[in-house]
């Protein structure tokens, strides 16, 4: 029985593989801020929240290292920075252009891809988006931005550095529809008058942990994934954010 005056840890179950993935003696996490429904920026740093956040943590605990936060504003650029040995493991969309730098695990959660619009448009469902002369702003090197551009035939894809400059496009230079993960899109249309969000969805973004740090850190990593969603720990963190929009993955 521990002593009154003990601090009860519980054990680094993986302490032996923080060589492995956080070689630097602290884990160093990419979290990209673009992404609302994962990461919220808090006053601080440190105070800041969201799913990937406590996973994050939760791995440095178990590694029995501190967590260094890398701070991001949009995917590409996390992407980009992936060969620049500036983070261990980040929590991006699955897509197979980005597998060449990076290891994934299985998603845990789902999100929606949505389209923005002004009440005034024409546009009244996600299909009629990808017709000829249609417009429409994304976040460069974003998981939509990667499945747009593989899928549309006819609509032109007007990229901006960030998610949030796409939006800023949207209004600056009157394109005609904004593309987006469908949850922030939903918030940004609660506090904007004049737009709405198209009913339904273009895609399902598989959002997972990945990690630069080669086969036996993508194993270990994969293992907490699955263990975090069967315990219910990323559907309450999820809750907790009010985060209502995504999903666990199964």
């Amino acid at each position: 029985m521990a002593r009154a005056n003990e601090v009860f840890r519980m054990p680094d179950i993986n302490v032996d593989l923080a060589p492995v993935l956080a070689p630097r003696g602290m884990l160093r996490a990419a979290i990209n801020f673009g992404n609302t429904v994962l990461a919220q920026r808090g006053p601080t740093l440190e105070e800041s929240g969201g799913v990937s956040v406590a996973i994050a943590r939760e791995l440095a605990r178990r590694l029995g290292v501190t967590l260094t936060m890398v701070p991001f504003d949009g995917a590409g650029a996390v992407v980009e920075a992936a060969p620049n040995d500036v983070f261990d493991v980040c929590f991006l969309a699955i897509d197979p252009k980005r597998a060449g730098v990076l290891s994934f695990t299985a998603p845990y959660v789902l999100i929606e891809g949505g389209y923005l619009v002004r009440n005034e448009s024409p546009v009244t469902s996600v299909d009629e988006v990808d017709r000829p002369g249609m417009q429409l702003t994304v976040g460069g090197g974003s998981a939509y931005d990667l499945y747009l551009s593989r899928t549309l035939q006819h609509a032109q894809i007007v990229r901006a550095e960030t998610s949030a400059d796409g939006l800023e496009l949207f209004f600056r230079d009157n394109v005609p529809v904004a593309a987006g993960v469908k949850a922030s899109l939903l918030d940004f249309a609660k506090t904007h008058a004049g737009v709405r969000v198209l009913p339904g969805r273009f895609m399902v973004i598989e959002q997972a942990m990945a990690t630069v740090r080669g086969p036996k850190a993508l194993a270990a990593i994969a293992d907490l994934i699955e263990e975090l969603k069967a315990s219910g720990t990323i559907a309450r963190e999820l809750e907790r954010t009010g985060q209502t929009e995504a999903s666990v993955a199964p």
